[in-house]
């Protein structure tokens, strides 16, 4: 599968709070018993268990429900912020 996600990627999803994101820590490739129900998953359809970055709660997924997250990049401060490097005088 193409879009397969890896143990340790960073990935995001939506729920009823908002974004959510946080790291796979887990690959299903068969139907496993979680909280009480039968989640079904196969080597074609895998589900993800993810860790929260925010409450560190475990959540399963579907990779059709997540959204790789790149890499962590820094914004640019735009040039008419008053606290951007440009606009600080000494």
């Amino acid at each position: 599968m193409a879009d397969a996600f890896k143990v340790g990627e960073h990935v995001s999803w939506n729920s009823e709070a908002g974004r959510v994101s946080g790291h796979i820590v887990a690959v299903h490739h068969q139907d496993f018993d979680w909280k009480g129900y039968t989640h079904h998953a196969s080597a074609a359809d895998p589900q993800y268990e993810i860790k929260s970055d925010k409450t560190e709660h475990l959540a399963v997924h579907k990779g059709r429900a997540l959204r790789r997250i790149e890499g962590e990049r820094l914004r640019p401060w735009p040039s008419a912020c008053p606290t951007s490097p440009s606009a600080i005088r000494p």
